[in-house]
C-alpha cells in the first residue's frame, strides 16, 4: 500500500547511518530541512567529485620511482668482454664461399691466449685465458670474463678487482683503414654476467700504450608490469634464461633473418644452418636492412617486440687514462719480453677494473595507489563527507531492492485495468491468475 511505502522510507531515512539524512525528515522548521538539504546534498557531490578523481587517478596508471643505496660487505663482480678490431680479408672471402665464416673468424681472429693476454688477476688471484668464454659478436671474436656459465665471482674490498695486460699484436693486422677500421687497442663492455655483450654505442676503447682504469658501479632496476610500466613478466628468450631487450632483439632478427634467407648468421642465437657467403650478401645484409626500415624488430614499449625488462642491471662506469709505465717499466717489460721498447708502447694495454665502493644502488619503480589504498582513499571521502560506510552502502542497495519489488507489485496490480488493444477478445484475469502473478513476482 502506498502507506506502508512511505511508512518505510520514512523509517529509513530516521534510522541510516547516511548521516544528515535523517534531519531533513525529523526536523519541523521548513528552513532547517532546506540548510540541511543543502548540506547533505552539497557533501554527496563532493564526494561523488572526490571518488571519480580517484578513480581517473587510478586508471591513469601511476608510478612512484624511489632509489635506495644498499652497502654490502661483497658485491658479485660483472662479466667483462673484449674483442680487438679484426676485419676478414675481402677478396679471400669472395674468392672462396665453399667454407665457413665462423670457424675462419674463429682461426684467424684476434684470440686470447697466452700470448695476447700477458697478465691477468682478479681480487689478487691469478686467472687464465681459460677463465674466459668465447663468444661471436658483430666484431667477431669476443671474450667474456665471469661469463654466466663459469663460477661467479665477487669482490669484498673496494680499489680491487680485475686487472689484465693485453698484447694486441699489431702486426697481424689486417684491418683496412680505407674501410674506417684506424683504430688499435682493446675495447671492451661491462654487463651482467646473465646477458650478452653489446658493443653498440657501448664498448670503450682504450689504445696501446694506455693505461686505463676503470672505476664502476652497481645499479639495479626494477620495473613495473603493464599498464603501471612497460615490463610484461611473461615474455622467455629461446636461447637465453634471463631476458633483455638485447637479447631479444638477437633472437627477433634471427627469426626473421631464418625466415626469409633460410639460414642463420653465426652471430645471431639460433640452431639452424649457417649462411654461407653469397646469402650473407645477397639476402642477410637486404634483411637487416629492411628489418630496421619497417621497425621489424622494436624496443622499449609494452607493445614492441622487446619490451623493457622487469628487472636490469647496469654498471655506470668512470674511465681514466694514463701512458702505459714509465721509462724504467717500459725497460723491464722489454727485457722480460724480449720485445723493444717501441713495441711495448705500439702493442700493450693495461685494464684495471674496480668497484668505486662496496654498495649498490636499487630504482625501483612502484605503483603509486594500489587496490586497498583505493578503496581506503574512497572509504575516507565517505567516511568524512557523509558518515558513510560498508553498511551504509548495503543499507541503500536493500532500500533500492525494496522498493523495486513494491513497484514490481503495483505494476502487476494495475496490468488488469490496462486495455487489451492488441487482443480485445481475450477475458480479463482472474483472481487466481492474479494471485499467481503476485507471488511470481
Amino acid at each position: 500500500r502506498l502507506e506502508d511505502r512511505r511508512k518505510y522510507r520514512q523509517e529509513f531515512a530516521s534510522s541510516t547511518s547516511f548521516h544528515g539524512v535523517h534531519k531533513i525528515v525529523q526536523t519541523q522548521s521548513s528552513t532547517r530541512r532546506v540548510l540541511w538539504l543543502l548540506v547533505v546534498t552539497g557533501c554527496l557531490g563532493i564526494v561523488i567529485w572526490q571518488i571519480c578523481s580517484r578513480f581517473n587517478y587510478y586508471f591513469s596508471w601511476p608510478t612512484t620511482t624511489t632509489v635506495v643505496v644498499q652497502h654490502v660487505e661483497n658485491v658479485k663482480f660483472p662479466a667483462v668482454t673484449f674483442y680487438k678490431y679484426f676485419q676478414e680479408l675481402n677478396g679471400f672471402l669472395l674468392g672462396n664461399q665453399n667454407f665457413s665464416i665462423k670457424e675462419f673468424t674463429r682461426e684467424n681472429g684476434f684470440y686470447l691466449n697466452g700470448s695476447t693476454l700477458l697478465e691477468c688477476e682478479f681480487f689478487g688471484k691469478t686467472c687464465h685465458p681459460e677463465d674466459f668464454e668465447h663468444i661471436f659478436t658483430e666484431y667477431g671474436n669476443c671474450f667474456t670474463f665471469n661469463y654466466n656459465d663459469l663460477p661467479a665471482r665477487s669482490v669484498s674490498l673496494s680499489g680491487r678487482g680485475l686487472h689484465l695486460l693485453f698484447d694486441v699484436q699489431q702486426e697481424q693486422f689486417t684491418d683496412d683503414p680505407a674501410l674506417g677500421y684506424s683504430d688499435a687497442g682493446i675495447t671492451f663492455v661491462i654487463h651482467s654476467p646473465k646477458e650478452m655483450p653489446r658493443f653498440d654505442g657501448l664498448g670503450l676503447l682504450t689504445p696501446v700504450g694506455m693505461h686505463a682504469q676503470v672505476a664502476i658501479q652497481q645499479l639495479k632496476s626494477i620495473i613495473q608490469e603493464y599498464p603501471w610500466g612497460e615490463c610484461k613478466p611473461d615474455i622467455k628468450l629461446q636461447y637465453q634464461d634471463t631476458y633483455s631487450t638485447n637479447g631479444c632483439l638477437q633472437e627477433c632478427k634471427a627469426w626473421y633473418i631464418q625466415d626469409w634467407c633460410g639460414c642463420s648468421p653465426f652471430i645471431l642465437p639460433g640452431n639452424g644452418i649457417e649462411c654461407d657467403l653469397m646469402k650473407s650478401y645477397n639476402c642477410v645484409y637486404p634483411a637487416i636492412h629492411d628489418i630496421e626500415v619497417k621497425g621489424l624488430c622494436t624496443v622499449g614499449t609494452h607493445n614492441s617486440t622487446c619490451p623493457a625488462p622487469c628487472e636490469e642491471t647496469h654498471y655506470p662506469t668512470t674511465v681514466t687514462y694514463s701512458s702505459f709505465g714509465g721509462e724504467n717499466a717500459i725497460k723491464y717489460i722489454s727485457a722480460k719480453l724480449k720485445k723493444s721498447p717501441e713495441y711495448i708502447r705500439q702493442n700493450l694495454v693495461t685494464i684495471d677494473i674496480k668497484y668505486d665502493d662496496l654498495s649498490y644502488r636499487i630504482t625501483q619503480q612502484q605503483k603509486a595507489l594500489t587496490i586497498p589504498e583505493l578503496l581506503a582513499d574512497v572509504g575516507g571521502q565517505l567516511g568524512l563527507f557523509c558518515g558513510a560506510s560498508m553498511i551504509t552502502i548495503i543499507e541503500l542497495l536493500e532500500y533500492i531492492f525494496t522498493n523495486f519489488f513494491w513497484m514490481c507489485l503495483f505494476l502487476l496490480l494495475k496490468a488488469p485495468e490496462i486495455p487489451q488493444w492488441n487482443n480485445p477478445s481475450h477475458d480479463q484475469p482472474t483472481h487466481v491468475e492474479k494471485k499467481k502473478r503476485i507471488q511470481e513476482c
